[in-house]
């Protein structure tokens, strides 16, 4: 795992100088402690940052070349078949100097040009310089796991414009086009791992993008291929960029066949599937030079990773896992459970964060404003991790692949009472809903029934986004004031989910909004969050279930097979009932919080209160300063969990001072 950065520039293009490529390269040194190389030639720079996973010698140093010198590499992650591929290779008559997976990429380029990506399985992101070519590639892994962010001149807003005239009359808005750009007289390209790389360039814009901005509110992250930046960018999922004397271009290299259920086979036969599969992915993830480990919540998706782990292993793994004083945010002694179970060495950490000292690191590392607050104990419980091992194996992507979260049993509701006339939808909506006593509980009844309700007579996708948005629609109109509503004036963030539910209409609703999420909130917000986490930390995190393959089964299984009886997962927990105890099968899934909710009604409030409402946050003319002191009030007095929305324009505002936006 590493941090890679550079730049290349046409003939008329601004050089970048080594003291830049040096600044660029040493700010990723929490990616990469473990070594450090730079590459500066005509036309190009490259920069990494190494943590040394795989053959712990200099023969692993980077930026790597092909023996003749005539390409170059920088890459971060782990290419999990890459010893299939270098024996393929050798008989081929490939001469290899390490035991690394960036050799094996080199020459897989080399061989196979552009369509060296479709032999890849692992995270990723790369960066390869062809010098006869003149050519560079950049690429990032199929499901998200490793970002990859980058900034043109002379013109970046015309790689993926943010002027809605050109689009919006598709309707479609700025996602309309999907990701796939082709453009002409990209003078100069700067990349990097993380935001922070590209920023400590000055001729970088500093401008922020209002339609990011409105983004940030209704999901709680920045969607790609945008940032929190006009023209800087982040290469989407599954896609290449390619460079070229200033030709630039952005590709699809792969994508699951969303619209295919494949009813083929029986419930046995596709657990029979299913099952050979994870055990793999589990196993070819243990490859490893350095100590390993797994991460142990007690959910589902964990339990069947370190359980797996452990039956692959000829010694006892080791687990760990992070509790808190409140109960209803504490899994531990599930974890417990399952560590005796499986007979892992379980490390168990009960903490009461810091958030005076967390805060700061937090805002840092995440470069553009990210308000899932689950990020705190993901910070915390790498931290933790790291002081035992280097890699621990998580287990990300089973909700959204495997249908598990509770919010698609609503969807499944949502869809059957559709059917209903549009009339009795209203009255349920208008009359009835408001009856529901208000809670301010997240979880409540009362609350869950109030959301149900109120959304009934919108269209399927427009629930949806009601239920998951952070601010809803007639939030951010109330919260906005009248200068930055003209400035978003026509659109509408649902865009960005509508052009992903476009690539799987013709499957159930419950299943396109899985794939949805699979494309959406997944790559943006769970992968992002983990990834900065565990390397702030300099841990790699690998994650099974994300297995490519596992990901191309788990779109053909019907949904009968992954929601049975209100319980979601339901083929990956019969899988695995072998390891799963009853009372962990039949758990709903918790999820990874903190108590804001708390927090701002005591240790946080008097802070809360001063950043919103200090003159300098108004000031910027994004909000209402009426609406946030009565969103504030609401909360103190515990009319109302504004939780999530209070942390969202709060991180917001530290990120504007840590970043030192003015306006």
């Amino acid at each position: 795992m590493c941090g890679i950065c550079g730049a290349v520039w046409s003939e008329f293009g601004k050089p970048i100088e080594l003291s830049s490529l040096d600044a660029m390269t040493d700010i990723l040194t929490h990616r990469g402690p473990n070594d450090r190389g730079t590459y500066l030639s005509c036309g190009v720079a490259l920069g990494h940052r190494r943590l040394s996973i795989l053959d712990l010698t200099q023969s692993g140093h980077q930026p790597m070349h092909n023996g003749s010198e005539t390409i170059y590499i920088v890459f971060n992650g782990e290419i999990y078949n890459f010893e299939s591929l270098r024996r393929d290779l050798i008989l081929s008559g490939y001469k290899f100097k390490s035991e690394t997976d960036t050799e094996v990429i080199i020459y897989l380029y080399e061989r196979y040009g552009e369509n060296f990506l479709t032999y890849l399985n692992g995270m990723f992101a790369i960066a390869i310089w062809d010098i006869p070519k003149r050519r560079l590639i950049l690429a990032r892994d199929r499901l998200g796991k490793k970002p990859l962010f980058y900034a043109s001149e002379p013109n970046s807003d015309s790689v993926f414009d943010s002027d809605l005239s050109s689009e919006s009359k598709l309707g479609f808005g700025r996602y309309g086009s999907k990701y796939e750009k082709s453009l002409r007289g990209i003078r100069r390209l700067i990349f990097a791992s993380e935001l922070k790389s590209i920023l400590t360039n000055p001729d970088v814009s500093r401008e922020i993008d209002p339609y990011s901005l409105d983004d940030y509110l209704t999901y709680q992250y920045v969607p790609h291929p945008y940032t929190i930046f006009r023209g800087v960018f982040k290469l989407p999922p599954a896609h290449y960029a390619v460079w070229q004397d200033g030709d630039f271009c952005v590709k699809r290299y792969w994508q699951p066949d969303w619209n295919y259920e494949d009813k083929n086979y029986s419930f046995e036969e596709w657990k029979e599937q299913l099952r050979e599969l994870v055990i793999d992915a589990v196993r070819i993830r243990m490859r490893s030079d350095v100590p390993i480990g797994a991460f142990l919540s007690g959910g589902i998706d964990s339990s069947i990773t370190a359980g797996v782990m452990q039956n692959i292993s000829s010694q006892p793994i080791h687990t760990f896992n992070i509790g808190f004083e409140q109960k209803e945010y504490d899994e531990s002694p599930f974890a417990s459970q399952l560590a005796a179970k499986f007979g892992t060495v379980h490390h168990q950490f009960r903490v009461t964060p810091d958030i005076d000292d967390l805060l700061p690191r937090l805002i840092w590392h995440y470069d553009e404003p990210f308000a899932d607050s689950s990020a705190i104990p993901t910070m915390l419980l790498c931290e933790m991790t790291k002081k035992n091992v280097t890699v621990a194996l998580s287990g990300d992507g089973g909700d959204e692949m495997f249908a598990g979260y509770d919010r698609y049993r609503a969807v499944r509701y949502g869809n059957i009472c559709g059917v209903l006339p549009l009339f009795f939808r209203r009255f349920l909506a208008e009359v009835i809903q408001p009856l529901i006593p208000n809670s301010t509980r997240q979880r409540s009844i009362f609350r869950r029934s109030k959301r149900f309700l109120e959304t009934l007579a919108m269209t399927s996708l427009e629930r949806y986004l009601q239920w998951i948005a952070i601010f809803n629609r007639s939030r951010r109109e109330r919260l906005y004031s009248r200068e930055f509503s003209e400035r978003i004036l026509g659109y509408n963030s649902l865009e960005f989910l509508r052009c992903a539910e476009l690539n799987c209409m013709e499957r159930d609703y419950c299943s396109r909004i899985s794939f949805v999420d699979m494309q959406t909130y997944l790559p943006c917000d769970i992968l992002t969050k983990v990834d900065i986490a565990s390397m702030s930390s300099s841990l790699e995190c690998r994650s099974p279930l994300l297995d490519y393959r596992v990901a191309e089964l788990a779109v053909r299984i019907p949904l009968k097979y992954k929601i049975v009886g209100g319980y979601g997962k339901y083929i990956l927990r019969n899988v695995f009932s072998d390891l799963l105890p009853t009372n962990i099968e039949r758990r709903r899934k918790m999820g990874f919080g903190v108590p804001i909710d708390h927090w701002f009604r005591n240790e946080l409030k008097s802070r809360v209160r001063d950043v919103l409402l200090d003159q300098k946050t108004i000031e910027r003319g994004f909000f209402k300063k009426e609406y946030i002191q009565q969103i504030l009030n609401e909360h103190f007095s515990n009319q109302f969990d504004h939780a999530y929305r209070i942390w969202s324009l709060f991180v917001l505002e530290l990120w504007m001072r840590n970043i030192q936006i003015s306006s």
